[in-house]
């Protein structure tokens, strides 16, 4: 019998721990295990951050890690334009209208798109990577239809318009002019857009009427369609990715009238073959991806809107995208508390519930336990700092409503007990604080109840001193980084004070400059971790009537991308840690009219590890 040392030249290794530079195919035998293992690849789905807004009906193309989501049902129809980066999506140009049913094509730096409904439209527009243009008309309006191709070299075909129905026609776009392509064997509209060429492309399922659904694919070769082998099962409504020869639909419906399903199907330009199948099951979604090994879909009907967003790749590695997991709670459920620390060495204290606390606890990575107490009773308290060296800055105390005075008080944890530290220039709540215990910035806040404040202080572990003002008045803000590179995000701005602000501004040791904006309206956000060029801000509340937001964003250093949502909604919270890079840590939260939390929730970075499998006679 043939062995693997006549093969390969050598024999077997023996190892107790799988080695962790092994290519795809190689083998070793793991002692501890007792089995044979290999490094196999294999197709996979995974969530990724979800769109900032939820919707279906959408046209979505580009790659993986550069894809556009355009328009959309929200309801009702909407102009939104989100950029993808392969990890998160941010805000860019709105499209000409507001649309829906429509499809597109090409790449996030020279896109395309067109038709659509309100109205059987016959709009077309091009995207640069940052603004639409509208472009020439279509011959006629058609919406529910596919594209394929670049901005320069485009293809539209399938769809519905009203009075004709389902169509078999198709129309090529020269980055000018739209002119009459070949014609389709069989009618189908709520068609799939793929990567696919002008010259080379593929459609495939569909529906023929409302009662009827589709099997048929047919592809085209620049100048007529032809059908080729049908899909295991009739199935529209799908996303699709990839060119004719490396093609992926996913998603869809099935059956009319509509459900919602998960199948992933890839296409070799001759055969179909299931992959795995989608997380969440939904239908008019977008799509996008270079091939049917790496594509991204995102959004779509579950029957209800989503911004869902998941990855599919084919590839030698696991690929764990970032996620929040529920930790520890904490001993005492609270609100409006200060945070400091890491993910394994956390801290929190002050808050309120029902009374006004001054309990401090510490996190290990699992599970919190009592500290010293704060030397006052206090709420909306500003932290930084570490589990060893935290600071707490102003706050409410006592709780004597409808007029409880600001304090001064500022407080140093030398990681057992407080101690007073040099007061606070003047009296003051909702002052956000980022920096360490001998090196901090202190900015805006109230004065109560309600006028908002644009003074920045620094300290230096015994005193403070005035640095230049905020550009913008805020409180109940998020803030991170260091003294002098610090980050303020959005809070509550005024007039009035309650309202939501978009605001962020940058911090560089003298003078506070303009952010790139948040990507949706946020107060009491006060869940946020990282530097300055890589923050991450979690939860908060999105009106002035505080409902709360599992939303989260990451900040690069001057844009801002979705990130993995919360397990649960919350505001008023506390954070602390690394996100988004490796970890970050949110805990508490709630208002008088929601309650009061003391869940405790962990962040934890995407990871990339090797597929090992054992391998088997059988």
């Amino acid at each position: 019998m043939t062995i693997y040392k006549e093969i390969f030249g050598k024999p077997v290794k023996v190892v107790s721990s799988d080695p962790v530079n092994e290519a795809e195919g190689q083998v070793w035998y793991n002692s501890t295990l007792g089995s044979f293992r290999s490094v196999v690849a294999g197709g996979a789905w995974s969530s990724s951050a979800p769109l900032s807004t939820a919707r279906f009906n959408l046209a979505g193309f580009g790659i993986q890690t550069a894809s556009l989501a355009v328009g959309g049902d929200t309801p009702p129809q909407t102009n939104v334009t989100e950029e993808y980066n392969g990890s998160g999506w941010t805000s860019s140009g709105n499209y000409v209208t507001s649309i829906k049913n429509f499809a597109g094509a090409g790449t996030q730096t020279a896109g395309l798109a067109f038709g659509g409904n309100p109205g059987y439209i016959t709009t077309s527009a091009e995207y640069n990577g940052s603004s639409w243009t509208t472009g020439n008309a279509l011959p006629a309006g058609r919406a529910f239809h596919g594209a394929s191709g670049i901005q320069t070299a485009g293809l539209g075909y399938s769809g519905y318009r009203g009075g004709a129905g389902a169509l078999t026609t198709s129309e090529e776009y020269d980055g000018t002019n739209w002119t009459s392509g070949g014609t389709l064997g069989t009618a189908r509209y709520v068609v799939h857009s793929t990567q696919g060429l002008q010259t080379a492309s593929f459609v495939a399922g569909g529906l023929v009427s409302p009662s009827t659904v589709r099997t048929q694919v047919e592809e085209y070769d620049g100048s007529s369609w032809s059908e080729v082998n049908d899909l295991p099962a009739g199935s529209y409504a799908q996303a699709g990715a990839g060119t004719l020869t490396s093609g992926l639909i996913a998603g869809g419906s099935s059956t009319a009238p509509p459900n919602v399903i998960s199948t992933s199907l890839e296409y070799d330009g001759t055969n179909w073959s299931a992959t795995p199948s989608l997380a969440t099951a939904r239908k008019s979604m977008g799509g996008a991806g270079a091939s049917n090994s790496s594509a991204v879909v995102f959004g779509g009907a579950t029957p209800s809107s989503t911004g869902a967003t998941e990855e599919y790749n084919f590839t030698a590695n696991t690929v764990t995208a970032g996620a929040w997991a529920s930790g520890g709670n904490l001993s005492t459920a609270r609100y409006s508390l200060a945070g400091a620390g890491t993910q394994t060495a956390g801290l929190a204290w002050c808050g309120r519930a029902s009374p006004i606390y001054n309990v401090t606890e510490e996190y290990d990575g699992s599970s919190w336990s009592s500290g010293g107490t704060y030397p006052v009773s206090g709420n909306d308290v500003g932290g930084t700092g570490t589990q060893t060296a935290g600071l707490g800055v102003a706050g409410l105390n006592p709780p004597s409503l409808p007029n409880p005075p600001t304090m001064t008080t500022v407080g140093e944890y030398d990681g057992s007990s407080w101690t007073a530290g040099g007061s606070y220039p003047a009296s003051r709540w909702q002052v956000g604080v980022a920096g360490i215990q001998t090196a901090a910035i202190a900015a805006g806040g109230a004065s109560y109840p309600t006028t908002l404040q644009t003074e920045s202080k620094e300290y230096n572990g015994s005193a403070w001193t005035a640095g230049n003002a905020m550009n913008n008045a805020r409180g109940f803000y998020g803030a991170t980084g260091t003294q002098t590179a610090s980050l303020a995000t959005a809070g509550r701005s005024g007039p009035p004070t309650e309202a939501t602000t978009t605001n962020v501004e940058e911090y560089d040791g003298t003078n506070w400059t303009a952010g790139g904006a948040y990507l949706i309206p946020i107060k009491e956000n006060r869940g946020q971790s990282g530097t300055q060029t890589a923050s991450m801000c979690y939860g908060g509340a999105t009106d002035p009537g505080a409902t709360k937001t599992v939303f989260s964003s990451n900040y690069d250093g001057s844009s801002w991308s979705t990130a993995s949502s919360l397990p649960t909604a919350t505001n008023n919270h506390a954070g602390a840690g690394e996100a988004p890079s490796s970890q970050g840590l949110a805990f508490g939260g709630g208002n008088p009219g929601t309650g009061t939390s003391a869940a405790t929730y962990e962040f934890t970075g995407e990871t990339t590890s090797l597929n090992y499998k054992n391998i088997s006679s059988s």
